[in-house]
């Protein structure tokens, strides 16, 4: 399993990550938003990709790409989802970096 991978589990454990489309755009409204950070995944479909950037880009949420599929989260989360929303500034840094 690579590290983006253990970091999102991480994430999910310690109840700091939502995910699903309707749930993270929700959560990244502002004027109360907690989300650092919103994570996409590689296969997610580009029409997906554009809402979800144009969501985060109003409330100044960074949208970052994933190398995993949706596949990949699943065997993560148990979720089939391409959409992730992290809520801990450490946590999203750590998976950014785990990226590069």
């Amino acid at each position: 399993m690579s590290k983006t991978l253990s970091t999102i589990g991480l994430c999910r454990r310690a109840g700091k990550l939502i995910y699903g489309f309707d749930a993270v755009v929700e959560a990244v409204k502002p004027p109360d938003s907690k989300v650092s950070g919103v994570l996409v995944t590689s296969d997610l479909s580009e029409k997906t990709k554009k809402e979800i950037r144009y969501e985060c880009g109003k409330a100044e949420v960074p949208v970052t790409e994933l190398p995993e599929t949706l596949d990949d989260i699943k065997q993560v989360i148990g979720k089939r989802t391409g959409v992730l929303a992290v809520l801990d500034d450490g946590l999203y840094k750590s998976v950014v970096g785990s990226i590069l």
